[in-house]
């Protein structure tokens, strides 16, 4: 190329999850039939009944047109909804915009909040988009360090101590991608209130909220939770729609004022059919999404009573609804090292965890949403048998 490029994006890492599918792409004829623990998406598919109303939304001329930037008044009401059922919110519209996915949600958060070379705390291990994210921004991610005894959950002291006058907001991701651990309401409590008395955003990625036991936190039962709370949601996974990239972005009106600047310039709306889909959910489907949490449960805990039997030199650390986190037990070797052995070796495919923050080369991260229970079995058997 004769032109230059954008060196902030230059800096950023390669996606993991094509790196990984590269690796399996080279697997000689003869390997193992792949599993693929990489990419956390339900094996499930969305209800028959919204599947039956998406037939018939598509026939609608409207369905091919624009919306509202922040969403259809309708659809946004049903999110307000559901989240004063499932979190007693006290929220409206006004704090909501529906967007192309949690990802592009956690970029508007960012582009409100920061400019290059401000500084965002992560939690490691964190989400691999978000450090991404920053990076090509110019903004710089500073970890809170990861601790086996904690499993992951963020010390509000260990944060407070990483705050600078160049700080703009704390990340956190609940339940966390990649342990699976949800932080406990009154640790959320005190990082809420950390953030507020030094005047920087709490942004609370929830993508895998509606896998927790009951309401996952009271932050929204709070009379001025948008003066500090900005929280990103997918509801991907909910409702078994990852493709149609149905995420959400709830804070302060004036937020979402200064994030439909950057919204209209970027997707416009999140697609109507999506809206629509999102809709029927919240205002139908409560009751499949509590079998299915329910059934990811039972999933993990079966994964685990199996992976941690005798004759498994791999390690389980933590775990949760879509995610096991384990440590491998190739001694000086990375976790990208160990990742693609397992690729070739034993046919499984899942992510290092130096993917998810620095200081995590024994790490691995698992998703589960991929396999069948009947499939358990398998996959432990296939770690217990590695070299």
């Amino acid at each position: 190329m004769r032109f230059t490029l954008n060196d902030h994006v230059r800096s950023v890492r390669e996606p993991p999850i094509g790196e990984v599918r590269g690796w399996a792409a080279t697997r000689p004829p003869e390997a193992p039939e792949l599993i693929d623990l990489c990419q956390a998406v339900p094996d499930y598919s969305p209800p028959e009944e919204l599947l039956a109303y998406l037939q018939q939304v598509v026939r609608d001329p409207l369905t091919c047109r624009y919306t509202p930037d922040e969403g259809l008044p309708e659809v946004r009401e049903a999110v307000c909804a559901r989240y004063r059922r499932r979190y007693r919110a006290r929220v409206d519209g006004d704090h909501i915009c529906l967007t192309v996915g949690a990802s592009q949600a956690f970029w508007l958060s960012m582009l409100v909040l920061c400019h290059a070379g401000d500084e965002v705390i992560l939690q490691a291990p964190c989400y691999f988009d978000h450090p991404m994210a920053l990076g090509a921004l110019g903004v710089r991610a500073v970890y809170a360090p990861f601790t086996e005894k904690e499993q992951g959950v963020p010390n509000p002291a260990v944060i407070e101590r990483l705050i600078t006058p160049r700080t703009r907001a704390i990340v956190l991701v609940t339940p966390s991608n990649p342990t699976g651990v949800a932080i406990p309401h009154g640790r959320l409590s005190e990082l809420y209130f950390l953030a507020q008395r030094h005047r920087i955003a709490l942004v609370l990625d929830e993508t895998y909220g509606d896998f927790v036991e009951g309401m996952p936190h009271d932050l929204f039962t709070l009379a001025d939770w948008h003066r500090t709370l900005v929280q990103v949601q997918s509801f991907g996974k909910t409702y078994a729609l990852t493709g149609y990239r149905a995420g959400l972005l709830a804070a302060a009106p004036e937020f979402i004022r200064q994030a439909l600047k950057i919204q209209d310039t970027m997707a416009v709306c999140q697609p109507r059919i999506t809206q629509q889909a999102l809709k029927y959910g919240l205002e139908h489907l409560d009751a499949w999404v509590e079998e299915n949490r329910l059934k990811m449960s039972l999933r993990n805990s079966l994964f685990a009573a199996e992976f941690v039997k005798p004759g498994n030199r791999f390690r389980l650390v933590a775990g949760g609804g879509f995610f096991a986190w384990v440590k491998h037990p190739f001694s000086g070797r990375s976790s990208r090292q160990a990742a693609q052995r397992l690729v070739q070796e034993a046919g499984i495919m899942t992510l290092p965890g130096e993917a998810f923050g620095p200081g995590l080369e024994e790490y691995l991260r698992l998703a589960l949403g991929n396999i069948r229970e009947s499939a358990i079995a398998e996959v432990v058997r296939r770690f217990r048998n590695v070299s």
